[in-house]
């Protein structure tokens, strides 16, 4: 791991924050950034009407070089909260740009992970988490939360005619390049499946140079991912989430 951490390029990890103040792992966040000096952490504010601003504040204060912050006036949903820090990154001469969840159900330490296999395969635009439970990682989802993502990964999979495993964890990362800036240049059309519509984006985008996605698209077993609760998604946003593919299927089917 410290290997890796020396060699780490200029990173910029995007933090959207709605009400968080009470779930923010301060602590974590403060210990990741001593041992290393090449990420930086944008922490999005999306209108939240709690302590989190201030919480913010405080955690900036810690470590300015490390913690920016970014205020949203109005709340405006994580998909605009992620698209609006990564516009905010892209001319901080970041190598790479990623977003992560706020409650760190994915760990930060997962973050070297991804930017070795950047290292290893270099034709990779984007590296996704996927919370597959095997032996030796530790997984832990509740089993309502599982059923739905299942059964939502395979609509995912028919409307991008991609074998995505899960395309809705909250760690992805990206290599700074014009498609990015491109797939993050317009709003998108759902507040919580915005994932799905950054894939659609790229697909779109690679396939117009005669490139396939899944030969720059990369799916990364987390090690660990633990279902912090609190979490704003609640079972009922699985039925909206399923209008928002098919709008997104309709959408993509135009463009492609």
């Amino acid at each position: 791991m410290s290997s890796i951490q020396r060699s780490m390029p200029h990173t910029i990890i995007v933090i959207p924050c709605f009400n968080e103040s009470e779930r923010l792992p301060v602590d974590e966040f403060v210990s990741f950034c001593r041992s290393d000096n090449s990420i930086e952490f944008l922490f999005v504010n999306d209108g939240s009407t709690d302590a989190t601003s201030e919480r913010l504040k405080e955690l900036q204060s810690l470590n300015p070089s490390a913690f920016r912050i970014l205020e949203l006036p109005i709340n405006q949903g994580k998909g605009e909260a992620v698209r609006q820090g990564v516009l905010a990154s892209l001319d901080r001469k970041a190598d790479f740009i990623g977003y992560w969840d706020a409650d760190l159900a994915t760990p930060l330490s997962e973050i070297p992970e991804f930017l070795a296999m950047f290292e290893a395969h270099p034709q990779l635009e984007i590296v996704i988490g996927a919370r597959v439970k095997l032996i030796g990682r530790k997984i832990e989802r509740q089993l309502l939360r599982h059923i739905l993502g299942r059964i939502s990964a395979t609509m995912i999979s028919l409307t991008l005619r991609l074998g995505i495993y899960d395309s809705q964890c909250g760690a992805k990362m990206f290599k700074l390049s014009d498609e990015l800036r491109q797939a993050f240049a317009k709003p998108f059309r759902s507040r919580w499946i915005f994932d799905v519509e950054i894939l659609a984006r790229y697909q779109s985008l690679l396939r117009r140079q005669a490139k396939m996605i899944e030969n720059h698209l990369y799916e990364l077993p987390l090690r660990q991912w633990i279902d912090v609760s609190g979490s704003k998604v609640k079972p009922f946003d699985f039925f909206v989430a399923l209008r928002d593919v098919l709008e997104i299927y309709r959408r993509y089917r135009r463009d492609n």
